[in-house]
């Protein structure tokens, strides 16, 4: 089976050279895709050039995903560059480069805060679909991955509904649209990472990630290899799924060091 090979794949949110989306491009690009990248920042433009630059026929561009015409612009120009998009990589959201949301009890979050982090991650994601699916319907092929969280669709945060939130219904959105695109061979399925370290993790998340299972935090490229396979010829009968990535942390009631 053709796996990922020349298939045209779109990651968002892939700015961070430590995260979870550039992880999953330079997987994508290695199994032989075509590969476009997006994140709101000209850092884009740095990952562009690790992943081998335009010559290698890696797109790049920064796009405000909150704003619909940016997302149709974004997705007209790699259409254009590389041809019709076959998979979405939905990674955009939890955290933007200078701007700093704290965590935050319910009662205490504003209008503006609720908006804006809604915004970051689900309403990125579903403008993000919106504008590829017709193409993939009219193309019969697809694969839509929503980046998603263990936080909201299996557990909770003191301070984080608004994030939990907007993930669960990345997943809900999911569930709903593999029903309505099933038949037009478009599969659309969520990851749930948990504890996955990366530049933007605090000490305490570190640490968090140490009494799982596993015995450690998770890798951006240990999603990446899951949202590789969901995004592949071979995945073909998944969708409407999650699939955790969290070293087996939310299945244990104790949470304590193993020796």
């Amino acid at each position: 089976m053709g796996g990922v090979a020349n298939r045209v794949a779109l990651v968002t949110g892939a700015g961070s050279e430590t995260g979870i989306g550039f992880a999953i491009a330079k997987l994508l690009k290695a199994a032989g895709a075509q590969v476009a990248i997006s994140s709101t920042t000209d850092r884009i433009h740095e990952r562009c050039e690790e992943l081998g630059g335009s010559k290698s026929g890696v797109f790049a561009s920064p796009a405000d995903l909150t704003e619909a015409d940016a997302v149709a612009g974004l997705a007209a120009e790699v259409e254009k560059t590389l041809g019709p998009i076959d998979i979405l990589i939905n990674n955009a959201g939890m955290v933007q480069i200078g701007r700093d949301e704290p965590s935050s009890p319910l009662h205490e979050v504003s209008d503006e805060k609720w908006r804006y982090s809604i915004d970051m991650s689900l309403t990125s994601a579903f403008m993000m679909t919106r504008a590829v699916l017709p193409s993939m319907m009219t193309n019969t092929y697809g694969r839509i991955v929503h980046i998603s969280s263990v936080t909201g669709p299996v557990v909770g945060i003191h301070g984080s509904t608004v994030y939990g939130t907007a993930k669960a219904g990345m997943l809900g959105m999911a569930r709903s649209l593999a029903i309505e695109t099933g038949s037009k061979n478009i599969t659309v399925n969520c990851v749930g990472p948990g504890w996955i370290h990366t530049g933007s993790s605090g000490e305490d998340e570190v640490t968090a990630g140490q009494f799982t299972p596993v015995g450690r935090p998770g890798t951006p490229e240990e999603v990446g290899h899951v949202a590789v396979f969901l995004a592949s010829e071979e995945a073909s009968y998944v969708t409407g799924q999650l699939i955790v990535v969290d070293g087996g942390n939310t299945i244990q009631e104790y949470k304590v060091a193993l020796s």
